[in-house]
């Protein structure tokens, strides 16, 4: 048999949240509020009462902050907070038996009742009194007093009840935990993140296409260009020293020749690995100036973490055993069959040897330390779903106790569930299916599924129409109203997109009618573009970056949870808005861009906060035209000839 336990619980405290399914820390970002909400149950017949609180875990751990909860006459308990900072936080929840406030209601009850209430009211005096060293000395003279006329059997009942009753007191108290009756459930974890975690514009190029980092090059007029454009990253596929042994020459073919520059993921070679930067870009110090000067503009730049090595990276030939070694003595190559990458090993995170995996994830890490160092602070994570999830929990977590700024972007385009996996256990954004949902109901189904579904909480996507590895849908062949409609999709409807060079052009041409690459791909050779055509008609640049103008400008887009469809009466188009306060972004999207489509929209305007009958301002964003509008249908008409989307603010009419 077995002693009762020394300190058993009073309360029971479940159901907390925020939560992810295995315990790890769900998102915020800064300034926004965290609601948490608890269930509280215990015996018995007494008012709950609860408190949250709170702290950020900075390696001092800060102080605990609290809130009072609102708990209902169910024991639902809800709070919130707002993180000041980025980093890893922790919360709890503190629930306890209000016993004054269950007093003061049977108090009343007893009175109602006719009953003698003289014990109840010295009970009362010592409630009050058991509670005093809790209230702030300025506010317990309030208390004393109401203590002194509770038990004060010279006054007459009437006024020692008054006493125990006055809310000026209860104020007082209210919300304060009792010391000798408090249950605790937690800590809770936290993860929050600065802004650009939730929310940005991205831009990818292959800066070798461009000239390298050299002053002088064409790579710094791009910068100077994709800045004005409103982008708030630009992504640089991997930059390091690329293999020779295997390279890989145009179209992804298995003979190079001399003069083939091979595939930037190839990395390591004579010149050096992970750290070090392809001659042919120029030097550490042009790129350190390079993301200063970014910097300078409001812009940051991403560098691609892919963590493979080609047959000349030192680390081949320095550390045989963090590979995988066939029974010939060969080094396995990647491989995803039937696709085979001939340039490229892939790194064995469990080497036999303990002691050679510590080793391994420690240098692994340290090439995160180094481009941190230079000035990096955003990483696209290259095929994170084929390392284990152990190693990016322990890595990320490490690195942003350190550097809380840092933000990782997962490149995994894979089963659902480790897409959430690799959310939970620590990516700041995930790239998503976005890229192959082109029908209404897909990209309805797949924007609730983001905005509102069971990952909502810590799974952020980011929306990409196209990537260097993949021309999909419409786009491929696509027309310019094509290319439109997915830049206005991916633009307004989640807080995070991106582009991948060339996209603007309308670069159209897959590589054949089964392969979703690119013909004469740029990621096997360098792409010399003529960006003069970007300020010219037939160019969606202009588009684009008023797109991103847009986003900056309204709020209510700035978190993916603000998103709701609504009906429209032709399939082929699409309507949703975002709201945030007065802030009220409606978009309709024509997705047969090169067809004329009229018809009707239901707006719903007082779930939006417009008056549901009276006339509301719908302000083209993309075109400066307004309408007015009354009730909850408008009329809408998009075609090749007019528009292929409206992005409007919709605001109450203040006209005559």
């Amino acid at each position: 048999m077995t002693a009762p336990p020394a300190d058993p619980y009073r309360t029971f405290i479940t159901d907390v949240r925020p939560r992810t399914p295995n315990g790890r820390a769900p998102k915020a970002a800064v300034g926004d509020p965290v609601e948490v909400r608890a269930h509280l149950v215990r015996d018995g017949h007494g008012i709950l009462a609860a408190q949250l609180r709170w702290r950020r875990l900075d390696g001092t751990r800060s102080k605990w902050a609290a809130v009072p909860m609102v708990v209902d006459d169910h024991g639902h308990a809800r709070g919130r907070f707002e993180p000041e900072a980025p980093g890893m936080y922790e919360f709890e929840v503190d629930a306890w038996e209000d016993r004054f406030a269950t007093w003061r209601r049977d108090l009343r009850l007893r009175v109602a009742a006719g009953e003698d209430v003289a014990t109840e009211l010295l009970d009362g005096a010592d409630l009050l009194e058991r509670i005093l060293p809790e209230v702030r000395k300025g506010r317990r003279s309030r208390v004393r007093d109401a203590i002194e006329q509770l038990r004060a059997t010279s006054c007459g009942e009437g006024v020692r009840v008054a006493a125990g009753l006055d809310d000026a007191v209860a104020e007082v108290v209210v919300g304060l935990p009792d010391p000798e009756d408090r249950t605790t459930s937690g800590p809770h974890p936290l993860r929050v993140d600065r802004e650009l975690a939730v929310r940005g514009a991205w831009y990818e190029l292959f800066p070798r296409s461009e000239g390298g980092f050299v002053e002088g090059a064409r790579i710094w007029d791009r910068l100077e260009r994709i800045a004005e454009a409103g982008f708030d990253v630009l992504y640089l596929p991997p930059i390091h020293p690329i293999g020779v042994t295997n390279r890989k020459g145009p179209g992804n073919t298995l003979v190079a020749g001399p003069d083939d520059v091979g595939s930037p993921w190839a990395i390591g070679g004579p010149d050096g690995g992970h750290t070090d930067v392809d001659p042919s870009l120029g030097t550490l110090e042009d790129v350190r100036r390079f993301i200063r000067r970014a910097n300078e503009l409001g812009v940051e730049v991403a560098l691609d973490h892919a963590l493979q090595c080609s047959p000349d990276h030192p680390w081949v030939r320095d550390h045989p055993e963090w590979f995988q070694v066939r029974s010939d003595g060969s080094i396995r190559y990647a491989e995803n069959p039937p696709k085979k990458y001939q340039d490229i090993h892939p790194i064995n995170f469990w080497p036999p040897k303990d002691s050679d995996r510590v080793a391994l994830w420690k240098a692994c890490r340290g090439i995160l330390e180094f481009w941190i160092e230079q000035g990096i602070r955003v990483f696209r994570v290259d095929n994170p779903h084929t390392k284990p999830l152990a190693y990016w929990e322990w890595v990320i977590r490490d690195i942003q106790r350190r550097h809380p700024d840092v933000v990782f972007l997962a490149e995994a385009f894979t089963d659902p569930a480790m897409m959430h996996a690799l959310a939970e256990i620590g990516f700041s954004q995930s790239y998503t299916y976005f890229t192959w949902r082109t029908s209404k109901w897909e990209l309805v189904e797949y924007g609730e599924e983001l905005a509102h579904g069971e990952a909502a909480g810590w799974f952020r996507p980011n929306l990409w129409p196209n990537t260097p590895d993949i021309l999909s849908g419409p786009l491929r062949n696509g027309s310019p109203g094509q290319f439109a409609i997915r830049a206005v999709l991916a633009a307004t409807m989640a807080p995070s997109w991106g582009i991948y060079s060339g996209y603007e052009l309308c670069e159209n041409q897959p590589a054949s009618p089964d392969n979703e690459e690119y013909l004469h791909s740029e990621k096997y050779e360098l792409k010399v573009r003529d960006w003069s055509p970007t300020e010219q008609p037939g160019s969606l640049w202009a588009l684009i970056a008023r797109l991103n103008e847009i986003r900056r400008a309204h709020p209510a887009m700035w978190r993916m949870w603000s998103l709701r469809f609504h009906h429209v009466e032709d399939d082929r188009l699409i309507a949703y808005s975002h709201r945030r306060d007065d802030d009220v972004v409606m978009v309709v999207v024509n997705l047969a861009p090169d067809e004329l489509v009229e018809s009707t929209l239901h707006v719903d305007p007082g779930s939006l906060g417009l008056p549901p009958e009276g006339p509301y301002l719908a302000r083209d964003e993309l075109t400066g035209e307004e309408w007015t509008w009354e009730g909850p249908t408008a009329y809408v008409k998009l075609g090749p000839d007019e528009r292929v989307a409206h992005v409007l603010s919709l605001v109450r009419h203040h006209g005559p």
